[in-house]
């Protein structure tokens, strides 16, 4: 039996509310309630459901993190409401807390959004397995223990959209796979048993795929499973120059440019990696590149100071190196 004290905080919520089939317009409500250490989120949305407003609406389930179905944003982060306290929330946001969906542009009804871009992005990357497979096979199509290493755990992943609707991408770009969809990518090219010729090909693509994520890192942030698909990006990154698929654009060049800079002087010349990224187009740059200069941030090419470790980073770039770029 807990011998752990209950300690009750009164916060105030602001709530997003609107009903696409009422509201021209969403609006915010206020509630302020006593809220104890034990109670999550989740809890939160109950009381408002059961002592405030009976037609306030959201999505739950489980109640265990399994499904991903309450997910929601407080004060801007993906929430898994099932799964946060609000002892953690009060900590880290204070006692002033906005409550509102994944996504306020697709809201449904309050807390519920319309998911149809998530599934339709998770639908175009081919989250299956294609192989060429004996209808009648002798044994067992068997996967050894390092090949099933190899997916990284990105088959765990519950397909809560919490990351997806956490991308900033995904909220400026209709084209933009994101996270989720990548990491499903990530799961089945990375699968020995799949024969897919196409899959990569369609995550690398401009606009839409890889190459557009701007590595803020608020998915794996967001993702309530852990998986970290900003990792299962960077691998298809890696996949796309070992498969030589990689194409000759501003993208590709920056990563080939970042390891070249590393090789050459251990230390990252940042001025000469937009160079090279952009080539003669670098000219857009310059009256950001001449304020760089004035506050350090960049300096010329015979001002950069090679590392003292040079030998062993360029040994550790070596050995690291998988693709051929």
């Amino acid at each position: 039996m807990s011998t752990e004290k209950i300690t009750t905080q009164k916060v105030n919520f602001k709530v997003f509310r609107f009903n696409a089939d009422e509201d021209y317009l969403p609006y915010y409500e206020d509630y302020s309630m006593e809220v104890t250490s034990e109670e999550v989120v989740l809890d939160i949305l109950n009381r408002i459901k059961w002592d405030h407003d009976g037609s306030f609406s959201y999505r739950r389930s489980c109640r265990h993190g399994i499904c991903g179905a309450c997910a929601i944003k407080v004060n801007g982060r993906s929430t898994l409401a099932c799964k946060e306290s609000m002892d953690d929330m009060v900590d880290l946001f204070g006692s002033d807390l906005v409550i509102e969906p994944l996504s306020i542009k697709r809201a449904v009804k309050d807390m519920i959004i319309d998911k149809g871009d998530f599934w339709e992005k998770h639908d175009a990357v081919k989250p299956y397995l294609e192989a060429e497979i004996d209808e009648n096979p002798e044994m067992e199509n068997l996967v050894s223990p390092a090949d099933a290493d190899a997916l990284d755990e990105a088959d765990l992943c519950i397909q809560c959209g919490a990351c997806h609707y956490a991308c900033p991408v995904v909220e400026i770009n209709e084209d933009f796979f994101g996270p989720a969809a990548f990491a499903a990518a990530y799961r089945f090219e990375a699968d020995v048993r799949d024969d897919s010729d196409s899959r990569l090909k369609t995550v690398n693509e401009m606009g839409q795929g890889v190459w557009d994520c701007v590595k803020c890192f608020e998915c794996a942030e967001a993702c309530p499973k852990e998986i970290n698909p900003i990792d299962k990006i960077t691998k298809l990154h890696q996949m796309a120059f070992q498969k030589g698929i990689a194409q000759n654009n501003v993208a590709t060049r920056h990563a080939v440019g970042f390891v070249k800079s590393i090789k050459k002087n251990g230390v990252l010349d940042e001025g000469g990696l937009v160079l090279y990224s952009e080539g003669p187009s670098i000219v857009k740059h310059i009256p950001v590149a001449l304020k760089m200069f004035s506050k350090g941030k960049i300096v010329p090419p015979w001002g950069i100071t090679k590392s003292e470790n040079l030998d062993e980073i360029q040994k550790l770039v070596k050995s690291s190196s998988t693709a051929k770029f």
